[in-house]
């Protein structure tokens, strides 16, 4: 598992959450457990979080001592950290996105440069597959979905390709089938295979992604003790986009009031922020994880 996973950001967030012996901690994206296994090592305890089985099953088998291990999505990190008796607690973690291991699993569907079925859930126990997205819905949803979340310029070129080719009887069964297609549709231009997009905008799709991030925003603040730090790990812009502005509008700023003075004006609760801009990997760190490279952290502190 060590070989296969390398958590980014590593130093620079458990450094940012400021781990304190006996402190409580949520990691609501627990995947292989890097970043808890670095808070577990500074003292800290942790209510580890993920909808993916086989990453919960990896994680148990390792009796990791001071780590707690919830079945769930991070958008429910409240819910879940309550129903543990987790009512305040000292840092929040989220490390968005898509773990090594579920890249590298060819059967997870993740991955154009591995053949495997177009699956792409996160969690595998239910729900609509990238592949029920593909062969089943219309060319309007596909195009918005592509646009929309993946920032596909040709989204309703590939959309409309996509439905005429069903017509004709061709199913999107795996991930070369799609991947092959688009690129024969729109061709290579740059370095990025033509299917990036398609696949970013899919997998997040499938699994809500945005909106899992929004509701765990709002939950994680909300079980956050003060003093307490809240650090999210984003990997594409929209996702950063959100973290970015909701992180802002705790924050606030200070109004010139008409009559004199001034007063603070944002959402509660308050909070400030730790980093002031996003942090990014270093040089180092990229040489050994080139997957870390578009990795944005943003912290802030509950007033």
């Amino acid at each position: 598992m060590e070989a296969k996973h390398r958590p980014v950001l590593l130093e620079e967030t458990v450094g940012a959450l400021s781990v304190r012996p006996v402190g409580r901690y949520v990691d609501g994206t627990l995947g292989r457990a890097g970043h808890t296994r670095a808070i577990l090592a500074r003292g800290g305890v942790v209510l580890g979080i993920d909808r993916d089985d086989a990453a919960l099953a990896d994680v148990g088998a390792l009796g990791l001592d001071g780590l707690t291990i919830a079945k769930g999505n991070h958008g429910d990190v409240a819910s879940i950290a309550r129903a543990h008796g987790w009512d305040a607690v000292d840092g929040v973690l989220l490390d968005l996105g898509v773990s090594s291991p579920q890249l590298d699993e060819a059967e997870r569907g993740f991955s154009f440069l591995r053949e495997g079925p177009l699956d792409m859930r996160m969690d595998r126990s239910g729900g609509e597959t990238a592949a029920d997205l593909v062969n089943g819905a219309d060319a309007e949803r596909l195009a918005e979905i592509f646009r929309t979340l993946g920032e596909e310029p040709q989204a309703r070129r590939i959309a409309r390709a996509l439905v005429a080719a069903r017509e004709k009887g061709t199913r999107f069964a795996t991930t070369t089938d799609l991947a092959d297609f688009v690129e024969r549709l729109v061709g290579r231009h740059g370095g990025h295979h033509p299917a990036t997009r398609v696949f970013q905008a899919l997998r997040m799709a499938v699994n809500d992604e945005l909106g899992e991030l929004t509701r765990a925003l709002d939950g994680g603040l909300a079980i956050l003790k003060p003093g307490g730090r809240f650090a999210v790990i984003t990997f594409e812009s929209l996702s950063d986009r959100i973290v970015k502005r909701f992180f802002a509008a705790h924050i606030g700023k200070m109004r010139a009031l008409q009559q004199g003075g001034e007063a603070w004006e944002g959402d509660e609760p308050k909070a400030r922020a730790v980093t002031r801009k996003a942090v990014v990997a270093g040089a180092a760190e990229l040489e050994l994880n080139p997957r870390a490279r578009s990795a944005k952290l943003r912290v802030i502190e509950r007033a």
